[in-house]
């Protein structure tokens, strides 16, 4: 039996930070589904096809990962693919408390499924999605911050040029 992993996430846009979990997630499991999910409550600066082809855009060096949308529950979609292993980020002890939380209803929902944590490495452990909008929309350079093929779109996204 292969182990399906997913990572979830808005990925609004994808980070290095995100980039740095989808990589080593793919070297601990066989095969990893980056599920962006579809939360208009977030209200995203991209669209999900956006988000969905950057994410792709990041991780096309890894040939066991593939990148899907979806809506609703994330048990739901893993329980649609086969998934087991939730993977999910982690930065700061409250991120740990509601991902726990978030463990436990989701292995009460679907008891096959398992969640494993993951620390960000520590250049990336202060990096988030709204952080990055936050900056870009005040003119703070975000080159460091996001894989390469996310800035054109970032930059067009927030009226600035290269």
């Amino acid at each position: 039996m292969s182990i399906i992993a997913a990572y979830s996430g808005t990925f609004d846009p994808i980070t290095l930070g995100h980039n740095d979990i989808i990589h080593r997630a793919a070297r601990m499991f066989p095969r990893l589904i980056v599920a962006v999910g579809l939360n208009p409550s977030k209200n995203p600066k991209f669209t999900i096809d956006e988000r969905i082809a950057l994410v792709r855009a990041s991780v096309q060096d890894l040939a066991n990962v593939e990148v899907t949308g979806f809506t609703g529950l994330v048990v739901e979609f893993a329980r649609d693919h086969g998934v087991t292993v939730l993977v999910r980020g982690v930065r700061t002890v409250g991120d740990v408390d509601y991902e726990k939380q978030m463990a436990v209803m989701n292995r009460d929902l679907y008891p096959e499924l398992d969640t494993v944590l993951l620390a960000p490495s520590p250049e990336y452990a202060h990096l988030s999605s709204s952080l990055v909008r936050e900056l870009t929309s005040l003119g703070a350079p975000v080159k460091k911050l996001v894989p390469k093929a996310v800035m054109p779109l970032l930059l067009e996204r927030f009226g600035r040029k290269k």
